[in-house]
């Protein structure tokens, strides 16, 4: 702040009181990024909430990026202290490798859905950040990352993680079942500490019960044709049409929901904006076909293999290969099904209420392979499926936010199979290197 503008406060009592005023307009972005996403919030919304004129917040913020930046700054310092404090006062106390975890993925999940809408706003809105953005804040995500690299690295020395566990790549997919928790956790469903022990018994013990381990099995194939495919052999209209779609998804990805434009689209499908009117009526319609579309390609694709008792007699390698399918569902045709899972934090409630029947289409077929494994027996049978389900699907979703299939070298697990098997084995038989000897 300006000596200038410290005079006209009225030196140390103006200091303070200029202070608490920042910390206003800081909440207030906080709580706006975290509900209706960085793109959606104007600055105007922020200071009304913050009770000042909207001229008045220039004084202390530059630009709604400079607010972004406090706000995804004071987010992760948050977390990186909860859960930095949860795993030192855990050990401290003589807690066990099972104790430490469950109180670090409490922290993480109290934080992320209740006890702070600063690191909500970092969860809610990391998928759809600018690389420089993202860049800015790297220390602090790598920061945070090494508090679980070392814990879950320590454990592994020890026994009490599985030894066949590459702890970069467990990090983030444990990371991202838990993060997927902003998108769809309720309150009046269970509470949160109800709900890290759910996360965490899972996470540990997995889903399948002693005499039914997965014990590493590779998941049965499934094809999925790239996206190019589906322009081999169309008329030049319904490429054209397809061509459009795909280049709205990609404008998507990089300008958002609230930033997208018909002129924009037009750009990078390389054609006048005018074109576009022969083939979609307005930009919500593209948009729609956008999302629709991947989620119905998903849908169709995975439920397929889900019902298929022919090809996959058991209920635990249909899972397995349902599993599959989705990953090569997100990274074989991701710029449908992948861009679906990125923005849908940002859409509006009447854009959601339109995909909610062929989202719970979705969820609902895996409620129900998951209870059909529990009444064979090979499912534990106080497994609470919803959990269950939404923290295996957000580590699927989640790795689009980190995963290249093409670009991996920094991580050991080199391929996309690499990580389904990662993601099947924690879910299977989970993470307890001492479950076998018990």
């Amino acid at each position: 702040m300006s000596a200038k503008h410290d005079r006209e406060t009225g030196g140390k009592r103006g200091r303070h009181k200029s202070a608490q005023t920042r910390d206003m307009i800081l909440a207030a972005a906080a709580r706006s990024f975290r509900s209706k996403g960085y793109s959606a919030t104007k600055l105007k919304e922020i200071a009304a909430a913050a009770g000042i004129e909207a001229g008045s917040l220039y004084y202390y913020f530059s630009s709604k990026e400079e607010l972004l930046d406090d706000v995804l700054d004071i987010g992760c310092r948050s977390v990186i202290k909860a859960v930095g404090n949860a795993r030192a006062g855990s050990e401290a106390s003589g807690g066990s490798f099972r104790e430490t975890f469950g109180a670090m993925v409490y922290e993480h999940l109290n934080y992320i859905l209740q006890a702070d809408d600063f690191t909500a706003a970092n969860m809610r809105n990391f998928s759809m950040l600018p690389p420089p953005i993202r860049a800015r804040h790297r220390r602090g995500f790598d920061e945070y990352g090494k508090i679980w690299f070392d814990f879950l690295t320590k454990a592994r020395d020890n026994g009490d993680l599985r030894s066949d566990m590459d702890i970069r790549t467990l990090r983030r997919v444990i990371f991202g079942a838990l993060n997927w928790s902003v998108e769809w956790f309720n309150t009046e469903q269970f509470s949160v500490r109800e709900y890290a022990e759910k996360a965490t018994s899972l996470m540990l013990d997995g889903m399948l019960i002693p005499t039914h381990r997965w014990k590493g099995q590779i998941a049965s194939g499934v094809h999925v044709e790239p996206m190019s495919a589906e322009l081999a052999g169309k008329s030049k209209a319904a490429q054209t049409r397809l061509h459009i779609l795909i280049s709205a998804s990609r404008v998507l990805r990089e300008k958002g929901y609230e930033g997208i434009t018909l002129r924009h689209i037009a750009e990078v499908a390389g054609i006048e904006a005018g074109s576009i009117y022969y083939h979609f009526a307005s930009k919500d319609e593209i948009i729609d076909e956008v999302l629709t579309g991947g989620l119905r390609e998903i849908t169709s694709g995975v439920t397929e293999v889900l019902e298929n008792e022919t090809d996959y007699p058991e209920t635990i390698e249909r899972i397995a290969a349902g599993v599959r399918a989705h990953m090569l569902y997100l990274y074989a045709r991701n710029d449908f099904v992948t861009m679906n899972i990125r923005i849908y934090g940002q859409l509006p409630q009447e854009v959601r209420q339109r995909h909610r029947p062929i989202r719970q289409q979705y969820v609902g077929i895996w409620s129900r392979i998951l209870k059909q494994g529990q009444a064979t027996g090979k499912i534990h049978t106080d497994l609470d499926i919803v959990p269950a389900r939404q923290l295996m699907l957000g580590a699927l979703n989640w790795t689009t936010n980190w995963f290249n299939p093409e670009f991996n070298s920094m991580y050991e697990s080199k391929s996309l199979e690499d990580l389904i098997n990662l993601i099947l084995i924690l879910f299977m038989d989970g993470l307890d290197g001492r479950r076998e000897d018990r």
